[in-house]
């Protein structure tokens, strides 16, 4: 089963990290994605950049409302995602307390995945 493993963490405390902080976060986290990697567990792994170059189109209103920001301001925001291959929620809650080894406070919200569709962009070099 997929399973997406979303990451909440207060933005302005990942983002006052000094670029070696983050490096060491980052190095520790590829470890653990290494390995599930090897495993054939760990799908697209992504890092959304910073809430202010987010935009939101509100679409209940005629026409739809284009908002500069994310959808809600709330402590800690949607920072990233994983999409993991788990035999089931137990396994999926293993993962999410390895990768919460490798980083620092915020939390994981396990959320099982209804509909997948494989994109058409490559696996390497998406966004660069």
């Amino acid at each position: 089963m997929l399973y997406s493993l979303l990451c909440y963490h207060r933005e302005d405390v990942v983002c006052a990290w000094t670029k070696e902080e983050d490096d060491a976060v980052m190095e520790k986290l590829a470890v653990v994605q290494e390995r599930l990697a090897k495993a054939g567990k760990l799908g697209p792994v992504v890092r959304l950049l910073p809430t202010t170059a987010a935009t939101t189109l509100r679409k209940d209103q005629e026409p739809p409302l284009v908002l500069d920001g994310p959808f809600a301001e709330t402590k800690e925001q949607l920072l990233g995602f994983y999409v993991l291959d788990c035999k089931d929620l137990e396994e999926a809650l293993d993962i999410a307390r390895d990768l919460g080894a490798a980083n620092p406070g915020g939390s994981y919200e396990i959320r099982p995945i209804g509909i997948f569709r494989n994109g058409s962009f490559a696996n390497e070099g998406v966004g660069t």
